[in-house]
């Protein structure tokens, strides 16, 4: 019955929203919006060790955006190496992640098209393939794999099967082995002042 409900608040809903690129001022709304949507332990997942510290990779922080302007939606794309090649060099990759929908909000294709919107973006800055850990029956339909991941670790726990990948540029990962790590820019702290 409570599918039936859902379906129903979907379809009479009103379905305006915009994808748009984050910016400073979405700070607050999308960290509540993931308290909300994942719980305050989403920072504790192995895929935070490799954002911690870290800004989004260039042009590749998304959110949705209601009528009003208000944040339903967030996704984010992290550079990192995929490990190595088969020469000893690091496989530059995308990590995703989080991908949230204000709870208010699911079931409106929100969270596909901050996919498909990442993906393109993604594809149009020239990156070879995006990672992620995430339900693979959801992220299968975006073309994302797990036997493309299969001789890659994140640091710390993950579930194997829920380690997924999706190559932007064909072969990609070909050969790629070895643990994630976190490659992007780092994020610029204020300067300490010193007490006199």
């Amino acid at each position: 019955m409570a599918a039936v409900v859902d379906a129903m608040r979907a379809f009479f809903a009103p379905s305006t929203f915009v994808i748009d690129s984050e910016n400073p001022g979405d700070v607050v709304a999308r960290e509540n919006l993931l308290d909300r949507a994942m719980g305050t332990d989403r920072r504790r997942k192995s895929s935070e060790k490799l954002r911690r510290g870290r800004v989004p990779a260039d042009g590749l922080a998304l959110v949705a955006r209601d009528e009003d302007g208000h944040v339903i939606g967030t996704v984010r794309l992290w550079n990192v190496e995929a490990g190595v090649d088969r020469e000893g060099h690091g496989v530059p990759a995308l990590l995703l992640g989080p991908l949230a929908v204000d709870p208010a909000h699911e079931g409106r294709g929100i969270g596909g098209m901050l996919m498909r919107a990442a993906i393109q973006a993604a594809k149009n800055r020239g990156h070879g393939a995006i990672l992620l850990v995430g339900d693979a029956a959801y992220y299968e339909r975006f073309g994302f794999f797990a036997e493309r991941a299969q001789h890659l670790v994140m640091p710390g726990p993950f579930e194997r099967n829920r380690f997924l990948a999706l190559e932007l540029k064909s072969g990609w990962l070909n050969g790629a082995a070895g643990m994630l790590v976190a490659s992007g820019r780092k994020l610029a702290m204020p300067p300490l002042k010193r007490a006199a």
